[in-house]
């Protein structure tokens, strides 16, 4: 626990001592409670304070701190909620540190910096890995609104404990409690007070504090639209440069990334990195310089004319920026059949991760797909399930996926690589039940007792919202630098990633003519803030 609470020597206090203001708190008295969002760190001084979890079945300490200790995680580079009480053991005297000034320390002191980082990252960790928190969700495997809830709150990095109706009886209890009747799950219990009955991802957002308000009056230097690989990259070389950035996610960072299993051959990880892992610390990165992140708001029309540029939101709200960097990503194509709606999220999956993973274990799968996504998820489900089948349109692997993939797929006898096959059939009620796929070679079809289908295939990009905003190809990708054709205004040629609109830039899935690959979107992601700078210049 040494690592996850270090304690600060008296020449480090003695630096903070001119960036905060001393509360001398009595025993057992509050000075931070479960679900305050306005409080900075606090470094104790002298006495001893308790950090405790709060929950309907009471209280528990987490960690008694003593002096040169602190507290915080890294909901505070957020402005998020706390998920713990502070509470004073004995007569004590704290320094509290407020979030800008605390932002500012870590920006200017590497050292303490690195140790309050450190500290935040792995304090989250705990969080996450023993449910510690103000999140309740209800729900059953037999719900794709449940998976949805619960990829929603991992992949935010939000803790949360799961109850499902399926396995464990006592649940009625909490239900009966909210007076909910079991046919109203999802249900999501936040901060023990109030039940969300199935919300959408945004209500789940507001209810738990993951967003700070937009104010509808400012005006950003840059607004990113994706909070994937490209546009983290924008956000955090933007903030750290000294840009006042807003960045707007529908969903969770990372993007398609995100919900990869295993990223290997991304530089600098040998042993290579989850997708979820590699979003949260670029999310945390981009925070720490002053990045704001606004979750679960959805771009839905491009405001076209002179900068500033407004975005407007699904919420009925909008966000200005003078410039623009769109990396809204894409999304896996969806199979041709007729009744693949009605599966979605109770049988067929369009993410690999640990929540996906956790309803198919000891049972045989298939993947649909043959690029490095399906590739990653084929391997990393190959060790959950009792067998993977991995089928692709064409003749092989060689001309779509990384060359380590193909062998370790090959060597691997849990996994079954059917080439020139499609997916013809799904069956079940209520929850997917069997799968015929055919061989478009002999003809031939097989129907298989197969419950849980991961479809990847192909990359239809999120443009819907830009259709007569910007110049897009015959596949609805964003068109850039030379190959913009129409329609230009300016007498100088648009900058590389620029698209029609002067000062509005795609970078990432996005854009036409990308390369599909993790470094490649961080490259452009980055390499578009120069472009901003000669953008805001002009």
């Amino acid at each position: 626990m040494d690592a996850l609470f270090p304690k600060l020597d008296d020449a480090q206090i003695s630096r903070l001592d001119a960036f905060g203001r001393q509360l001398q708190p009595q025993a057992g008295e509050v000075f931070q409670d479960q679900g305050e969002s306005n409080r900075g760190i606090f470094v104790v001084l002298s006495g001893s304070i308790e950090l405790i979890s709060v929950s309907s079945g009471g209280e528990s300490v987490l960690r008694v701190l003593g002096r040169g200790e602190f507290t915080g995680e890294v909901n505070l580079l957020s402005g998020r909620r706390s998920l713990v009480r502070g509470r004073a053991r004995e007569a004590s005297t704290l320094l509290e540190i407020d979030r800008a000034n605390l932002r500012h320390i870590m920006q200017t002191d590497g050292a303490l910096g690195e140790t309050f980082l450190n500290a935040f990252l792995l304090r989250r960790v705990y969080l996450i890995a023993h449910s510690v928190g103000d999140a309740v969700l209800i729900g059953s495997s037999n719900s794709s609104d449940t998976l949805r809830l619960r990829a929603f709150l991992a992949r935010n990095g939000h803790p949360y404990s799961y109850l499902d109706i399926e396995a464990d009886p006592a649940v009625q209890t909490v239900l009966d409690h909210f007076g909910i009747p079991v046919t109203d799950i999802p249900v999501l219990v936040c901060r023990g007070q109030l039940a969300l009955r199935n919300p959408s991802n945004s209500e789940a957002a507001a209810c738990f504090g993951l967003n700070e308000g937009i104010d509808q009056g400012e005006v950003s230097d840059m607004v990113v639209v994706g909070a994937g690989p490209s546009g983290l990259a924008a956000a955090v070389y933007g903030a750290s440069e000294g840009l006042s950035v807003l960045v707007l996610e529908r969903n969770a960072p990372g993007g398609q990334a995100g919900a990869s299993s295993r990223i290997e051959n991304y530089l600098g990880f040998p042993m290579g990195i989850s997708g979820q892992e590699l979003s949260n610390r670029a999310f945390v990165q981009a925070e720490k310089f002053g990045a704001r992140i606004s979750i679960a708001r959805s771009a839905i029309r491009l405001k076209t004319g002179h900068p500033p540029y407004t975005v407007e939101l699904d919420d009925g709200g909008s966000a200005r920026g003078r410039t623009l960097i769109i990396a809204a990503g894409s999304r896996y194509r969806r199979l041709n059949l007729p009744n693949l709606a009605q599966f979605e999220g109770v049988g067929v999956y369009y993410g690999a991760t640990h929540v996906e993973a956790g309803v198919c274990r000891d049972e045989e799968i298939a993947v649909v797909g043959g690029g490095n996504s399906a590739g990653q998820a084929a391997l990393f489900l190959s060790g959950i399930a009792s067998h993977v089948y991995l089928l692709v349109r064409g003749p092989g692997l060689a001309d779509t996926m990384s060359r380590y993939l193909i062998s370790r797929i090959e060597a691997s006898p849990q996994i079954t690589l059917l080439t020139w096959t499609s997916i013809e059939a799904l069956e079940g009620n209520g929850h997917l039940k069997r799968v015929r796929w055919r061989n478009t070679k002999t003809g031939t079809s097989d129907i298989h007792e197969i419950q849980h289908l991961f479809v990847m295939t192909g990359a239809d990009p999120n443009t819907e919202w830009l259709r007569g905003s910007l110049e897009l190809d015959p596949k609805g990708f964003i068109k850039t630098g030379t190959d913009i054709e129409h329609g230009w205004p300016l007498g100088r040629v648009p900058y590389l990633l620029e698209t029609s609109l002067p000062g509005v830039f795609a970078v990432g899935d996005i854009r036409a003519g990308s390369v599909k690959r993790v470094a490649s979107a961080v490259g452009e992601g980055s390499m578009a803030v120069q472009l901003v700078h000669r953008a805001l210049a002009e």
